[in-house]
């Protein structure tokens, strides 16, 4: 379970571009749920997921994981829990190192490293049975530079990679939003097979309505860093992209962060 109590968060404070982003801000994510978040630029999406995963501080509050802060533990104690992928398909691999260098790293994660060789011959077939089942035609490209492929597939072997060894957590960050619309649902379909296969927990942002309202277990609007729509089990499935929006277009009392918007079939 994850647990943000009291969560404080202010950008630029004392200069008249003070920001202050998370008052008291406070939410739960059950173990094995898969939560989409949306909301317009500005309205803490994306800072949410970054306080998680330690890339920004908070200024007051608790970041729980199965009881444990997060906030006040070492980045390698962090990214032992968390799986990331973000929106840049150039993030999250590295370019210059193959599909087979590429996955090996991400198969040592939470490991020891000593001194022999990075890769692992024994480790070449479950790697392509892995690539085989992302139906991209990368496991006939083991040892193909990841700088060469797509942008897709590139993202595909990231949520891959992101996944390879036991996490609790699953961040991802507008993952298909670089991509075609193809590719995008290509990536969404493997992004839910792997989220049910390895039972992870999950949150997704998303501008996506269509992939928020077909995909996951609970979906949260955000506004002003407020929860304002929380939907889930029955409720969320009755929810229609077209409902999302106008939710969406009915956010227009500047400052009102605890109105509460109603969105039903």
């Amino acid at each position: 379970m994850l647990e943000l109590k009291h969560i404080k968060k202010c950008y630029h404070p004392g200069t008249v571009n003070e920001i202050r982003l998370f008052e008291d801000f406070s939410l739960t994510v059950r173990e094995g749920e898969f939560v989409t978040v949306v909301g317009s630029n500005g309205s803490g999406k994306t800072s949410l997921l970054n306080m998680i995963c330690g890339s920004i501080d908070i200024d007051g509050g608790e970041i729980l994981a199965n009881g444990r802060d997060l906030a006040r533990q070492k980045d390698f104690y962090r990214h032992r829990k968390i799986g990331r992928v973000f929106q840049d398909p150039q993030k999250g691999t590295c370019p210059s190192m193959t599909i087979l260098e590429n996955m090996s790293m991400a198969d040592r994660k939470n490991k020891g490293y000593g001194l022999g060789r990075g890769t692992d011959k024994r480790k070449q077939e479950p790697y392509r049975r892995m690539l085989r089942e992302l139906n991209l035609g990368l496991e006939d490209k083991l040892h193909i530079q990841v700088g060469a492929l797509s942008g897709g597939q590139r993202q595909a072997l990231a949520l891959l990679m992101a996944t390879m060894t036991p996490i609790e957590f699953l961040i991802l960050d507008e993952h298909t939003a670089a991509l075609d619309p193809k590719t995008a649902d290509l990536v969404m379909e493997l992004t839910e097979r792997l989220v049910k296969e390895k039972r992870v927990t999950t949150i997704m942002v998303t501008h996506n309505l269509k992939y928020a309202v077909e995909y996951g277990t609970r979906l949260l609007m955000m506004h002003q860093g407020q929860v304002i729509l929380d939907k889930e089990g029955k409720e969320k499935a009755a929810v229609k992209a077209g409902e999302l929006l106008s939710a969406f277009h009915g956010i227009s009392m500047e400052g009102n962060g605890h109105l509460m918007y109603s969105v039903t079939s």
